[in-house]
């Protein structure tokens, strides 16, 4: 194995000439990003920098609580950020709710069985594979989340008359919905089956590009690459169909009923 190629700070900065040469297309083309980009790029950094220095800490201390801690707040901001991308939204705070139940079952059940299974750490929820692991999944999770609520929220209020027509004839809500379920279940889906498709052919994936620029042998970094791509796979499934069915409970009730009245837009 290769030893490790360690960035200096020279180097980052010779990169970052591309953040520059971003800014100036932005001005020679009358875009109007180049002060965005800047903003971003150096609130990465810093975020980059801080999380960098937070893990080295936590690897560090070897703590169960100090771990969970860590995961649960990465959870909580992953929730938020499936709540908040939906145009519409559920009262009395819905799509945080259901966003944070469907983001901690599936990033739960797919790092730990990952954790129990494939990796195998002594012991299995030691700092430094748990956190990394549970990050990777939650970035997958929280998008197909977020996909599949804003399908589902969004198309309820579309096609309101079709779910009504159909309650009125006798259909109950679960048949009403069916469409719009399944629909949404899609759309959440759609990105990771992309990935999939493209990963190898079309695209060299960043983990398995990061691991083998650290020097680990090519077909290693391919194993730890289908066995992310799986883990990604199966948590995005399980987090759609989790938080469609969620919200699609809170829209409906014991009578039957559509209950738009429990929805509103930002």
């Amino acid at each position: 194995m290769k030893p490790t190629i360690i960035l200096e700070a020279h180097d980052l900065a010779i990169a970052a000439i591309l953040i520059g040469l971003d800014g100036l297309i932005s001005l020679g083309f009358g875009l109007g990003l180049h002060r965005q980009l800047a903003i971003a790029a150096a609130r990465m950094v810093v975020q980059l920098l801080l999380i960098g220095l937070i893990l080295t800490k936590v690897f560090a201390l070897a703590s169960p609580p100090v771990t969970l801690l860590v995961v649960l707040v990465m959870v909580a901001i992953g929730g938020r950020e499936v709540a908040v991308r939906p145009e519409q939204r559920l009262i009395r705070f819905g799509n945080y709710a259901v966003g944070m139940a469907a983001v901690a079952f599936a990033t739960g059940i797919t790092s730990v069985l990952a954790l129990t299974t494939a990796l195998r750490p002594d012991p299995w929820y030691e700092a430094r594979y748990a956190i990394p692991l549970a990050g990777i999944v939650l970035g997958n999770v929280l998008n197909a989340a977020s996909l599949a609520l804003d399908s589902l929220l969004g198309g309820v209020v579309r096609e309101r008359a079709s779910i009504e027509a159909q309650l009125c004839l006798g259909a109950t809500a679960r048949q009403a919905m069916g469409g719009l379920v399944r629909s949404a279940m899609r759309r959440g889906l759609l990105p990771v089956v992309n990935s999939m498709s493209a990963s190898g052919v079309v695209t060299l994936p960043g983990i398995m590009t990061g691991q083998i620029l650290a020097g680990i042998d090519p077909m290693e970094a391919v194993k730890y690459q289908i066995l992310l791509m799986f883990l990604l796979s199966g948590g995005a499934g399980m987090s759609a169909v989790a938080v469609v069915f969620l919200a699609a409970r809170r829209l409906t009730d014991g009578r039957h009923r559509l209950r738009l009245d429990r929805l509103k837009s930002k």
